[in-house]
């Protein structure tokens, strides 16, 4: 049975690459998993998630008219991830965000008041 466009299926990882890896699927057709597909998050090297001989589920996502398939590891989990319940709003994430850059702030100037202690200071305006 040939791999078809939305189909989920088991692979074997065969190699990786800076841009991606790539998976041999049923019948041996090979599919390259770009690093944007290979999880949700950022990813600075598919190394940090995959190594070879890895068997993963992939989503085939594309096959081009010269048949290369496109894969996705991420797509796989997309419906089966649960939503979350407690996410924070708006007022919560800047209250967050303030009390932290408040905390760096105070950071920051305590590193300044040591450093600048006997040298050149600038007339503030």
């Amino acid at each position: 049975m040939p791999v078809e466009v939305g189909q989920i299926v088991e692979g074997k990882v065969t190699g990786i690459t800076k841009f991606g890896a790539f998976v041999e699927l049923p019948e041996g057709v090979t599919g390259l998993v770009h690093i944007s597909e290979v999880a949700d998050g950022f990813v600075k090297d598919v190394r940090d998630y995959l190594s070879c001989n890895d068997v993963v589920k992939v989503k085939v996502i594309a096959i081009s008219e010269d048949g290369k398939v496109s894969l996705s590891i991420r797509k796989t989990r997309e419906n089966s991830r649960p939503r979350r319940t407690n996410a924070m709003s708006f007022e919560e994430k800047l209250a967050k965000f303030l009390k932290e850059s408040e905390e760096r702030q105070k950071d920051l100037k305590k590193y300044v008041t040591k450093k600048g202690a006997g040298g050149y200071k600038r007339k503030a305006y």
